[in-house]
């Protein structure tokens, strides 16, 4: 969205086989978080579906049936998530190393606490739920088998005077000097 690119049939590739995947690469060009990616990849998909044309003999159908007999076309919140997940790792042709949690693979992964208002009323699907409610923070990251996130805040280094340094050079970017 943010380059005005247009909407990819992700889905339409996603069921011919193609490989499909998310990615971030930090605050700096708003993709902070996967989640936020995948979430935005999900209800992208779900725009494209509505603006398509109805199926069908009549092109006149109500909308609620259009999207009754078309809704195994919608992208689902486990096909968001796979895409954040298995299948970036399957882009990179990592999925021998990254992408789930298996026995013999890289253990990075973050954790996300569901019994916060953030996911109140959600609870019935808890994957679904990470993906309608958008949590903006992990509770706990691990990277390489190390904590580096514990209940939100970051383990390794002292973030105060990181993100003001960051700051500092972004203001400067985007003033051109």
């Amino acid at each position: 969205m943010r380059l005005a690119s247009g909407i990819p049939p992700v889905k339409k590739y996603m069921d011919a086989g193609v490989k499909v995947g998310l990615g971030v690469d930090g605050g700096g060009s708003s993709d902070g978080s996967v989640i936020l990616e995948a979430r935005q990849a999900f209800l992208l998909a779900r725009l494209r579906m509505s603006l398509l044309p109805p199926e069908g003999p009549s092109k006149y159908r109500l909308l609620s049936q259009s999207h009754r007999v078309r809704s195994r076309e919608w992208m689902t919140a486990r096909e968001a998530l796979e895409l954040a997940t298995r299948g970036g790792a399957a882009v990179l042709g990592r999925l021998d190393d990254i992408g789930s949690l298996e026995a013999g693979k890289c253990a990075d992964f973050f954790t996300i606490d569901l019994h916060t208002v953030d996911f109140a009323g959600a609870l019935h699907d808890p994957v679904a739920a990470v993906i309608f409610c958008a949590p903006q923070k992990a509770r706990h990251t691990i990277i390489n088998g190390r904590q580096v996130v514990k209940d939100g805040r970051v383990m390794t280094v002292d973030m105060q005077p990181i993100v003001a340094e960051h700051n500092r050079r972004a203001l400067s970017l985007a003033r051109g000097k």
